[in-house]
This record gives C-alpha cells, structure tokens and sequence, in this order.
C-alpha cells in the first residue's frame, strides 16, 4: 500500500493477477476510504482511460460513502512497460481482477455501487451478471455505457460478417480506424477542456484498437444485446444528443462524440429488469467532465437515484423518480424496464 498520484488522501492497492503471454499482469486499486461508512463506490474506468476525476470521488465522500477505483490491467497505474495497452481477449479477463477489487472492499463494507463508464459499463453489466444472486453489489450506476460500436449499421454489419477473417489475424494487429481527437481536444487543459490528465495514459486520439479487442467487445456487446438479468437496480445516464465528427468545434462540448446515445438508450434496458435511463442535456461522453452545470445535474441525479434504490445510502436525498412503461427521462423523467 502506498500513496497514489492524487495525492495523500488516496492510497493504492497493487492487485497481481497470473501472468499471460507478455508477462506479468497487475491491476491497482484507488482508495478513499471514509471510516466507518457501511457503504462504498467502486469505479471502473473506459477504454482509453484511468481513473482521474477526483472531484467525483470527492462528491461521494463529502456524503460519507467511501470511493474506490479499478484501474484496469494494462491501463494507468497497472500498465508495465512491456504490455500492449488495453489489450485483452475477452473482457471476462477484467472479472478476477473486479472480484479481487470487491472482496477487499466488502471486509470492510455492508454495500458497494459499482460506478462503470463507458466500457467500464459493458464490463461491470457482465460482471454483475455472473454474480446474481450473491449479494455483492447493490446497485449499478453506468454513466455512457459502451453497449454498441458507434459506426453505421452497414459497416457494423461487414465488421460482424469479417470476425472470422479477424479472428486469422494475429491478435495484436493493428486495425485501420481512423484515429481522433476531436473528443480529446474538448475535454483536456492543453486544448479547449477543462481537465488535466496523463496523455501518456490516456492520449488525445485514443488507443491502437487490435484485432483480438474488437473482437473481444462484440462478443460482449451481443452477449448484453441478446439480454442479461442483472438482479440489482441499475441507472443508465448518458448524453441527450451524439455528434461524430472530424474536427473540433465549439458544439463537442455539449455532445457525446463516442458513442451514439440511442444504442446506449436502446440497449439499457437489455440488462436487467430494473434499469432507469436518465439522458443529461448537454453531456459529454463521460458525464462527469461536463461543463460545470451540466455536471452539477449528473451529480443530483445521481444521488436522486441512490438515495430511492438504496434508502439511506444518501441522507435526505431520496425523491422517487418517475416510474412506468418504458418512457423516456430527459431533464425530469425516466426510462424504466420494469421495477
């Protein structure tokens, strides 16, 4: 255990985890930890991506929750000098690493949140799946979940029909997407964000995507798509509007440029029977590195959320939301599958 990057109010936890073909395997975990809280988040981070954003650590501590981040093997903290970054096989290869992370956090905890972003999401939707009916998570809250690649339904199609040619392909070849930074340049200081990270970690273009990872998430995106049973309640928030383009401009601040929010609004409620879908005016693709306001909004929802799936996680927060039918919430209401 040592003091993290962030400073003396975290401490890390260095995970090992068997080695595979490039060696050994580590994943670390971020801790906050408030004492004596009965309940605790866990964070799981997106591709490209570690865990940074201590203001949303201080916002669950600050309510007496303590917070916990995962960052993944061959990511941040756990990447070592000779991995591939971001590679795996199968995102199954994340579960031990997320049991490990969890049996720590339950010795000294009676109720965990699991906090996924982006991939983070597919991963902690799958993991809560295999773990049904053990009690060792509460709630998922999903903020951007990676349900579905964001590219035409025609090129989707090809890449599905091609997995067999990638599947020949040796499992760290490079694919030929095309590479941008456009979300990058509107949320890091150097650029027209607000938000100072290690590009060296997360860099403004994203990632290499590999044959075998590709491959790897539409396995996982099927898996979702064709239903789990996720046993615990689940918030889905994300973006009221998505915007692909090539080059910077001042409405990518406002807009998911990653994923396309109705595969994410669509796809929700395949996890279980008892998810909302919150849809956050003026979102970026991770929520909460939006604008100021926009953030303030994703917090309250949030907390509006946990304090009515979890009465007393959050003291005087709890306000039923809206229920029924699979209506949609956008700034007040929500989409829910079942209750």
């Amino acid at each position: 255990m040592s003091e993290d990057i962030l400073g003396a109010d975290y401490d890390v936890v260095t995970i090992p985890l068997p080695p595979d073909d490039e060696g050994e395997v580590v994943a670390t975990l971020v801790r906050r930890v408030v004492p004596g809280a009965r309940r605790a988040v866990l964070y799981l981070h997106g591709f490209t991506d570690y865990f940074f954003q201590a203001h949303l650590a201080d916002h669950y501590v600050e309510q007496g929750v303590s917070f916990f981040a995962l960052d993944l093997r061959k990511y941040g903290r756990s990447l070592l000098p000779y991995q591939t970054r971001g590679f795996v096989r199968s995102v199954t290869e994340y579960f031990p690493e997320i049991d490990a992370a969890v049996a720590i956090i339950r010795a000294d905890h009676d109720e965990l949140v699991i906090n996924g972003h982006s991939t983070g999401g597919l991963v902690a939707a799958l993991w809560a799946d295999r773990v049904r009916g053990r009690g060792l998570v509460q709630a998922l809250l999903l903020n951007s979940p990676f349900l579905d690649l964001n590219v035409p339904v025609l090129v989707k199609g090809v890449a599905d029909a091609l997995k067999g040619v990638f599947a020949r392909l040796p499992a760290r070849a490079v694919l030929p997407v095309g590479v941008s930074t456009v979300y990058g340049d509107s949320i890091h200081l150097s650029r027209e964000g607000e938000w100072d990270y290690d590009l060296d970690w997360k860099p403004l273009g994203g990632f290499p995507v590999h044959a075998a990872w590709l491959a790897a998430i539409r396995r996982a995106h099927h898996r979702l798509q064709g239903g789990l049973k996720v046993d615990v309640p689940v918030l889905v928030l994300c973006s009221d509007q998505s915007l692909r383009v090539k080059d910077f401009a001042p409405e990518v601040r406002n807009t998911d440029t990653v994923l396309d929010v109705e595969h994410i609004a669509r796809y929700a409620t395949r996890i279980g029977p008892r998810v909302t879908v919150v849809r956050v005016a003026g979102g970026v693709h991770d929520l909460v590195l939006s604008a100021e306001p926009v953030r303030k909004q994703v917090f309250d929802e949030m907390d509006r959320w946990l304090a009515y799936a979890l009465p007393g996680a959050l003291p005087g927060k709890a306000e039923q939301p809206v229920i029924g039918g699979d209506d949609q919430h956008q700034g007040g209401a929500a989409q829910h599958a079942g209750q």
